[in-house]
């Protein structure tokens, strides 16, 4: 272990960032009198006051279910302290404006200690420069190492060879089942959960089974004001597909998508909509309810959503992967990590605030209860999880979920999910053929492709 903490990395140099760190100086940006408070020990707090030095500062960007766990996360960590002033937690809007936050505040040199972000935010925040890498030294400070995560989550935390980021969880894209219906249509398992499906004859033959029982939809999910969710239905239908290339490489400057397979893809769900087995115009609350009151057997979504349907009375509901349908498994996914900011800190600092993410990691099966899979390997083995039901039935999924291709506009929450995901509504609605989505797609990507990252 080295004495010290290692030395940020170099900033690259451009013309905005100057800009923007002038600004921030001078408070001629909305943003800097709310980031400005929010610095190290040292800095002012949110509300004005000055810190302990001792106190470790955290941004986030949970609400829900998730926001309550983590509530009860950070009264913990304060309680292992000793002092109520151990932690000053804040919490911002989700997706982009929080990450503009984050940028902003490090820009400025007034970042948190540590903050929340998706892997899929973390890549890029690391290519502007605004992240310090968490070398194994760094991590022995937190009595961790890069043996104690899942891999695939741990790999994608990386950024030209380089950690910037430590894996909290996996929350892959799953299927949601109403267990009195799946019954009725005979696709229990001896488990109680949905019994295995495999391709795309089985599949169509399960949802028509499951629509003859409930006399509206075999499965149900948003179509419509969710471009995220609508992302995530292709991104695992396409990622299961022997041929997928990326949508995007080289950060974001390329479009790779296999357009002709992404049009086919497309076809193949639009097929379930027109068809009837699934609706063809529904918001996420409406798919919910769908599943929830029996209209439909299955809904898809984040895993997050088990908090929701946890809070029905009386209902039987199982939670499992997403079925491979085509050539290998894969379903969507993201992580949520812990994140140094840049900043100089000095090895007691940074001692302290790899122990609050320990702290968090230890505190693993609260968050999973909240549906995400751990990634740290500790909870992820131990017997509590592995008998935590339905959580663990889809477990498996952390080891080959799909991540985000890197990009400036990519990630979860960003414009790339926006664009993409409009023209997959369309398409599920009816509205539009595959074909123009994909053309539209691309069009509108090779805008934010010609153009130079912002940070």
């Amino acid at each position: 272990m080295t004495s010290s903490p290692p030395p940020p990395p170099p900033r690259r140099a451009l013309g905005r960032r100057s800009f923007l760190r002038g600004g921030l100086a001078a408070g001629g940006l909305g943003l800097a009198a709310g980031a400005a408070g929010c610095g190290s020990p040292l800095s002012a707090g949110i509300a004005g006051t000055r810190l302990d030095p001792g106190t470790v500062t955290f941004w986030n960007l949970f609400g829900g279910g998730d926001g309550a766990r983590l509530l009860l996360m950070l009264d913990e960590y304060r309680r292992q302290q000793g002092s109520a002033e151990s932690l000053q937690a804040a919490t911002f809007a989700w997706g982009n404006p929080y990450y503009t936050k984050v940028s902003l505040a490090t820009l400025g040199d007034k970042p948190p200690d540590v903050a929340v972000s998706h892997l899929t935010r973390a890549t890029n925040l690391a290519a502007a420069g605004l992240l310090t890498e968490i070398t194994d030294d760094v991590l022995a400070l937190g009595g961790l190492s890069a043996a104690d995560f899942n891999p695939r989550a741990w790999q994608a935390s990386q950024h030209e060879g380089r950690v910037y980021a430590v894996p909290m969880d996996t929350h892959p894209w799953v299927v949601f089942s109403n267990t009195d219906v799946c019954e009725r249509a005979g696709l229990v398992g001896p488990d109680g959960a949905l019994a295995p499906i495999t391709g795309i004859e089985q599949w169509e033959a399960a949802l028509t089974a499951l629509k003859e029982v409930t006399g509206q939809y075999g499965a149900s999910t948003a179509t419509v004001n969710d471009t995220s969710n609508c992302w995530r239905f292709l991104q695992t239908m396409y990622s299961q597909r022997e041929g997928n290339t990326p949508f995007l490489s080289e950060e974001g400057q390329e479009i790779t998508m296999n357009d002709e397979l992404v049009v086919d893809t497309l076809a193949v769900m639009q097929g379930w909509t027109r068809s009837g087995l699934m609706p063809t115009t529904i918001e996420g609350a409406g798919a919910q309810t769908q599943m929830f009151q029996g209209q439909s057997g299955l809904y898809f979504n984040g895993e997050w959503e088990i908090t929701t349907a946890q809070s029905i009375p009386d209902l039987r509901f199982s939670m499992s992967p997403f079925p491979t349908l085509f050539e290998q498994p894969a379903a969507q996914g993201d992580s949520h990590a812990f994140v140094l900011p840049l900043m100089e800190r000095d090895e007691e600092q940074l001692r302290r605030t790899m122990g609050f993410v320990r702290s968090m990691l230890d505190q693993g099966m609260t968050w999973a209860e909240g549906g995400h899979v751990p990634t740290y390997l500790p909870i992820f083995q131990s017997p509590e999880y592995q008998a935590l039901q339905p959580q663990s039935n889809y477990a498996p999924v952390a080891d080959y979920a799909v991540y985000d291709a890197p990009a400036w506009y990519s990630g979860s929450g960003s414009n790339f999910e926006e664009i993409v995901g409009a023209e997959i509504g369309l398409t599920l609605q009816g509205s539009k053929s595959p074909e123009d989505a994909v053309a539209s797609m691309r069009s509108q990507l090779e805008s934010y492709a010609r153009t130079a990252n912002p940070l």
